[in-house]
């Protein structure tokens, strides 16, 4: 099936984006950067419908913005970074380490893909899929220590020497149903760790091995949950295997409000459809597996 080559105005079209670009400025990145996070979800979903992610730009580009999906961020990064290139945009590629909650620590591989872009001289880090409450819906100056407020929190970048890290400090979760009041998916900590990165520039295929691991090794992350979240303007959708959650911020009352329940087999395809305008093709198998952490 041949659509025609990759344009910048079906991507525009995708995530709502009506302005020009003829600026490659500050305020146009950060309008594409929320529109894209408040469009396509972050997404694993491929895994649990029998379907092999790639990293072919091409293939990532059918799949997001003619098919209705998201995608992980090896998918979505990678898309953005050539948005950001065929716009003109000083743009590198760069390879992250995730915090992982199950050993304490920053993985030892890079696992999470991640835009660096220049403007004027300033240096700004763009990540357009990491989802949940730790998304950030603007780039982020590379500049250490600086507090960077956005809706979901607090933004650090912390200059270490050898590495930059990447933390939050959010507010206090609020869960409405008593059912989910201890749940393991809600993160407590008041300021939490994100990935760390180097600046060295990364091409896609120093991450082609470990999106094969990811999708595959039977202790990922990836394959013991099935995962979709989509940035709203008050704050972010999430489905993890049957459990879907509203999350509102309400900065002024320093709290996240959760809104929390569990979704019937029969009902997981609608409601992917009318809160994430996902459609799938193949059919879902919904994974949880409650040994592997993940805060959201």
């Amino acid at each position: 099936m041949d659509f025609g080559k990759m344009n910048l105005e079906e991507y525009f079209k995708r995530i709502g984006f009506h302005g020009t670009y003829d600026k490659l400025d500050l305020a146009t990145l950060k309008l594409i950067h929320k529109q894209h996070v408040m469009s396509i979800p972050f997404e694993n979903l491929s895994i649990h419908c029998g379907e092999r992610i790639s990293m072919d730009l091409e293939l990532i580009y059918n799949k997001i913005v003619r098919s209705s999906r998201g995608g992980w961020c090896l998918e979505n990064n990678s898309l953005f970074g050539w948005v950001l290139r065929e716009m003109g945009y000083d743009t590198v590629t760069l390879g992250s380490r995730v915090f992982n909650n199950n050993i304490d620590d920053f993985g030892p591989h890079d696992s999470h893909l991640i835009n660096k872009v220049v403007i004027d001289g300033k240096a700004y880090i763009a990540d357009v899929s990491f989802g949940a409450s730790f998304q950030v819906w603007e780039p982020l100056e590379l500049i250490s220590g600086k507090e960077q407020p956005q809706a979901a929190g607090i933004f650090h970048l912390i200059d270490k020497g050898d590495i930059w890290v990447l933390e939050k400090t959010g507010r206090k979760p609020e869960v409405i149903d008593p059912e989910f009041a201890k749940s393991s998916l809600v993160n407590r900590e008041e300021t939490k760790q994100i990935y760390c990165f180097t600046l060295v520039p990364r091409d896609a295929d120093h991450f082609i091995e470990k999106s094969h691991i990811l999708q595959t090794d039977p202790t990922s992350l990836f394959t013991n949950k099935s995962i979709c979240f989509l940035q709203t303007p008050t704050g972010f959708r999430g489905l993890i295997g049957w459990t879907y959650s509203e999350v509102t911020y309400k900065p002024e009352e320093g709290v996240d409000v959760f809104d929390m329940r569990n979704i019937p087999d029969e009902e997981i395809e609608q409601i992917l459809r009318e809160k994430f305008n996902v459609k799938l093709q193949n059919k879902l198998q919904p994974v949880n597996h409650k040994a592997y952490l993940m805060r959201i």
